[in-house]
């Protein structure tokens, strides 16, 4: 069987997006609405995730499953990445930090859609092909380094957004105090064995408020 092309993997994607909308649809209750931004599903459509995941694995980049990336890590299911994008919300003006680079597919989406990504990963092998891919594919706006998520990067705070792919019990203070004045986390918070997708606005007075949307199965956020 010959290889797939551009064009076969173009269909694919787009396939791949209507499978995030039905998903969003039968989701609305929880979610508040039926329908993702258009502006992160055509950067979901834009990004070639079969490159940011292993060769082996990379038949099914565009099925609605996580995929398996090394390190018993997994690159989230499209429907997860495009509902964490949409509900952080970045513009093009927005600096955003993420914490758990992986191989940078979620580090791409929020590239198209923000005007700096600052990403931060804790295993170097990650980080550095995450680094080398991004490059080649002409993602200027994204820089990554090596570390522990919790501390943030506090050189580049504060920030607009933060997007943390990781799940954790509580939202590390680092995060919070680096996060500004009428900004947002989107995050995946952990009580006893259930995480649940959360929704973290600070006020400009510097006061939070907590939204939990749906139940989430994501790796813990490890420390250094």
């Amino acid at each position: 069987m010959k290889p797939m092309n551009e064009k076969h993997l173009a269909v694919l994607r787009r396939h791949m997006v209507e499978m995030i909308a039905i998903h969003a649809d039968l989701a609305s209750e929880e979610l508040g609405k039926a329908t993702l931004d258009e502006r992160v599903m055509a950067s979901m459509r834009r990004v070639p995730r079969h490159l940011f995941v292993p060769a082996a694995v990379a038949p099914y980049a565009y099925q609605d499953m996580p995929l398996p990336i090394g390190f018993d890590k997994t690159v989230s299911q499209p429907f997860i990445v495009a509902l964490m994008t949409d509900l952080l919300a970045p513009q093009p003006h927005e600096t955003v930090l993420e914490i758990g680079t992986g191989l940078g597919y979620q580090s791409a989406i929020l590239a198209e859609l923000a005007g700096q990504v600052w990403s931060v990963e804790i295993i170097e092998e990650f980080a550095s092909h995450a680094e080398a891919l991004l490059q080649g594919l002409g993602y200027s706006n994204v820089a990554i380094r090596v570390g522990d998520g919790s501390r943030g990067w506090p050189e580049h705070a504060p920030f607009d957004k933060i997007l943390v792919s990781v799940a954790a019990e509580r939202v590390p203070p680092a995060l919070l105090n680096q996060l500004k004045p009428g900004g947002r986390i989107v995050l995946p918070l952990a009580s006893e064995e259930v995480q649940f997708l959360t929704i973290i606005d600070k006020d400009a007075a510097g006061q939070l408020e907590t939204r939990k949307l749906i139940p989430v199965r994501f790796s813990r956020l490890e420390t250094i």
